[in-house]
């Protein structure tokens, strides 16, 4: 086989593998693409969890220990308080307090709710979003952190970084409801081309 015939069987060769090499390309960006938007469906389902789960206890009082003190009175506005615009990129912060029930609570970060995490006797966990630190020189900041605030063992309020890649949350009080309800809004980001909004309400089972 002459060089000439080489090179137009390459050419050839060329011409019909070109467009299988680019549809694996195209196939594996949109699998990637999709399993990054799995993991962010999944981040945020998992932030709700929490969230959903604070704002349900908000402004609990265990009957027992409200009979046995006749109690400082707490306004019901102290029991959930939002922040609009305190956070990163203008996102809102959520404040929840409650007392601890008789069974067995946990904060915002899985620990189980005692006595000795309470200030005043009143368990506290909030929800702010953060700008990402400790970012390598160079690297992509895929959105701000979603922090969880809770209290130590010495009642004092601590904060940890629950995820990554979120890049706005905002909080809203809904009218019209028969009690408390908030619509609680998460956009998610890779920090590249994927952008999604997730958006929940939820009521709360104490407060009128």
């Amino acid at each position: 086989m002459s060089l000439l015939e080489c090179l137009v069987a390459l050419a050839l060769s060329l011409i019909l593998v070109a467009p299988l090499i680019k549809n694996s390309g195209e196939f594996i960006a949109k699998k990637i693409a999709h399993e990054k938007s799995q993991s962010l469906t999944a981040e945020a389902d998992r932030a709700f969890e929490l969230i959903g789960r604070a704002i349900r206890m908000a402004g609990y009082r265990n009957i027992p220990s409200s009979i046995s003190s006749a109690k400082k009175h707490i306004a019901l506005s102290d029991y959930i308080q939002i922040q609009k615009g305190s956070g990163y990129r203008g996102s809102d912060s959520l404040m929840v307090k409650h007392e601890i029930s008789q069974g067995q609570d946990f904060d915002c970060i899985g620990n189980t709710l005692s006595k000795d995490r309470t200030k005043h006797d009143l368990a506290q966990q909030g929800f702010f979003l953060d700008r990402q630190s400790s970012i390598p020189k160079g690297m992509r900041v895929n959105g701000g952190s979603l922090v969880c605030q809770s209290l130590d063992r010495q009642g004092r309020l601590q904060n940890t970084t629950l995820m990554n890649g979120v890049n706005f949350l905002s909080f809203e009080e809904l009218t019209g409801s028969a009690g408390k309800a908030y619509r609680v809004k998460l956009e998610m980001t890779d920090g590249a081309s994927i952008h999604q909004e997730f958006v929940r309400t939820f009521a709360t089972r104490n407060l009128l």
